[in-house]
């Protein structure tokens, strides 16, 4: 006897079952990473608007071609029900099915008069633009965005690692902006989709982003990942009222800043809306027990001239290793023979007249305030071993007051908890009064670490009735 059930009652060793599903988003064709075989992801929805994962190979992709279209009802019966891999994020279910050769597929037509096709869905699990500072950056994690498109840059290489990319400006109802990087396939498919709508559309596109991964490269950016899909313009009600907004507020998007937030894009990485968020002082961000994103004005310096100003790190995952030498190497994370690359990071001081403390910059951020690609700073400092020339930093920072957003994060060893403070992004906003701070009197030591913590200290400025000057004190040796 075949049971008819939901997609919740059905479990592993559930027999001769049959359930009726809608397809609410369907991916390309793709190849998997080692290349030995095709796949196709679906997401189906039941009756109770209950979601699951499946997935189908090679062979069957060819046959169901013609059959299986986005937003169509379909009975599947005795599909394969396997557990959901956890290493990509929380999946949407606990379970997934694998459509082979012994799955019967049926599609249920309009036309049809017992079976009824399923009305159009309304379930998003979107996660919004102003929660995404506040999430906890896994490398591995994945979420789901609704947003519109401002903006849509031409395909590139990204740096000297011939990753193909292209970058879009993305945006909420509340103005938030975040930097969204199409790679390799999505880029020239879905990119080039997008690119060319916008290129004849009176309105501004949405899109439709599921498995999204969230980067640090970009100071803190979106991208896609293997398994995400990009669908512009979906029929779905939140899509629509998001549509409708974005007509009745075009001239006000298109007019949002972007020049002035730093970054070697030629396209505006994050952008949180802060008219709500507290503008904190140094003290107060040390002193501050919440994790998240913090707001405050400050002055910046590199005290350190002689730490390292990068790191090497898989070309693939990102991942950032120890060593300098830059021989391919077996990535037990991609699991295939890949490149390290460099990428920019170093310690930055802020201060202000409450006190001063330390963060980390790195990626575009970082090259951009060192004038500098990744690529030039490993050959000065690690194959020249010479140390960087930063004049011109001193000079470009000095007499500058910024706007900067800050993740401040923590991590524990032993029976301590240690803050980290890392720049998500900055913004000049007027000049500050002349420091008269000797930078020569600021060099210490050479780090013999290849890596170091980065852990936020503040140092309190002490009481006075004369105005205060913005004086970054001479930080500690450190060995």
């Amino acid at each position: 006897m075949v049971l008819r059930l939901n997609i919740d009652q059905i479990e592993l060793p559930t027999r001769d079952w049959i359930c009726k599903v809608q397809i609410v988003e369907i991916s390309r064709p793709r190849e998997s990473i080692d290349k030995k075989c095709t796949f196709q992801n679906f997401i189906l929805e039941d009756e109770e608007e209950c979601q699951i994962k499946a997935v189908m190979y090679s062979d069957e992709i060819e046959q169901y071609a013609d059959t299986l279209k986005l937003l169509h009802t379909y009975l599947i019966s005795t599909a394969k029900v396997k557990v959901s891999p956890t290493s990509y994020g929380k999946p949407i279910h606990k379970l997934y099915w694998i459509l082979d050769k012994e799955t019967v597929i049926a599609e249920i037509k309009p036309s049809d008069a017992v079976e009824k096709p399923l009305p159009l869905p309304t379930k998003l699990n979107i996660t919004t633009f102003d929660r995404i500072p506040h999430l906890l950056v896994d490398s591995a994690a994945e979420i789901d965005i609704l947003a519109i498109v401002l903006r849509c840059g031409p395909q590139k290489n990204a740096g000297r690692s011939h990753h193909r990319c292209r970058e879009i400006t993305l945006c909420d109802n509340q103005k938030n902006q975040f930097l969204f990087t199409l790679w390799e396939d999505f880029g020239e498919i879905e990119g080039h989709e997008i690119a060319s709508q916008m290129a004849t559309a009176a309105d501004l596109l949405i899109i439709l982003g599921r498995s999204i991964g969230i980067s640090t490269y970009h100071g803190l950016s979106l991208q896609t990942r293997y398994n995400s899909t990009v669908r512009v313009n979906p029929n779905y009600p939140q899509a629509v009222a998001l549509m409708n907004w974005a007509k009745e507020n075009k001239t006000a998007l298109l007019s949002c800043p972007s020049d002035k937030t730093s970054t070697s894009s030629s396209i505006a990485p994050m952008r949180v809306n802060t008219a709500a968020q507290q503008l904190l002082s140094i003290a107060d961000i040390s002193s501050a027990s919440s994790m998240g994103v913090l707001s405050v004005d400050a002055q910046m310096a590199i005290l350190d001239e002689f730490q390292d100003f990068c790191v090497l790190e898989c070309s693939g995952c990102k991942q950032k290793k120890r060593t300098k030498d830059r021989k391919d190497f077996d990535c037990p994370k991609c699991k295939r023979t890949t490149a390290l690359v460099p990428r920019c990071s170093f310690q930055i001081d802020l201060f202000d007249n409450t006190g001063t403390t330390t963060a980390s910059i790195s990626a575009e951020l970082g090259e951009k305030l060192l004038s500098m690609t990744a690529e030039d700073i490993f050959e000065i400092t690690c194959t020249k071993r010479q140390s960087l020339s930063l004049n011109h930093v001193h000079e470009m920072l000095s007499d500058r007051l910024f706007n900067i957003q800050l993740r401040k994060s923590s991590w524990a060893s032993s029976n301590t908890t240690h803050a980290t403070l890392s720049i998500l992004s900055y913004m000049e906003k007027q000049h500050a009064p002349r420091t008269t701070t000797d930078r020569t009197s600021k060099k210490i030591k050479p780090l013999e670490i290849s890596e170091v913590e980065v852990t936020a200290t503040t140092t309190a400025a002490g009481s006075s009735n004369a105005p205060p000057k913005f004086q970054p004190p001479t930080p500690a040796k450190k060995v």
